[in-house]
């Protein structure tokens, strides 16, 4: 079976005891606090702020959240090769209350699992292929991941890594 790859997610937290105006520090997430001993929702997507992750991919998560939690999932998370400060802004920006934004900054999770892409043709450098996945204890029970994985892909393929097509799956395999 497979397993989601060990890397540590480079991630800012909240921090009061920090003089100043930010009280944000840096803390180190580690595949093992993520998934251990979980059933956890993965949502991996090409980018913050972009079209298709901006206005379907991630809110049909976020939408969907519950009904997730309901079929035994402990969390979902969405994975993106930005760094913290953009993953941070988008979801403010997005208004997101229960999905949980994890950068991918160095694209480290995204290469071990084999996922990161080129997307030079639009200016992004490497990224991430869009997928979706269970993971029960760091083992990866089902992966949805969108046709055509190709570097420089010329258009952003959304049929197969979307909440339902996840849901739907839930409901008749857990």
């Amino acid at each position: 079976m497979l397993t989601v790859p060990d890397v540590i997610f480079k991630t800012r937290v909240r921090d009061e005891s920090i003089v100043g105006d930010n009280k944000f520090r840096w803390q180190g997430l580690s595949t093992d606090e993520i998934f251990k001993d979980k059933s956890i929702v993965v949502l991996a997507l090409p980018g913050a702020y972009t079209p298709t992750c901006s206005s379907k991919h991630l809110p049909g998560y976020e939408a969907k959240y519950q009904e997730l939690i309901n079929q035994g999932i402990d969390e979902v998370y969405c994975i993106s090769v930005n760094d913290a400060f953009v993953m941070f802004q988008w979801g403010q920006h997005l208004d997101i209350k229960h999905v949980k934004l994890l950068p991918d900054g160095n694209g480290d999770f995204t290469r071990a699992m084999g996922m990161l892409v080129k997307k030079e043709n639009v200016g992004f450098g490497s990224r991430s292929w869009r997928y979706s996945m269970i993971v029960d204890d760091k083992n990866i029970i089902k992966l949805f991941s969108e046709p055509g994985k190709i570097d420089n892909c010329t258009d952003d393929p959304f049929t197969a890594s979307d909440a339902d097509t996840l849901l739907e799956y839930l409901k008749h395999n857990k």
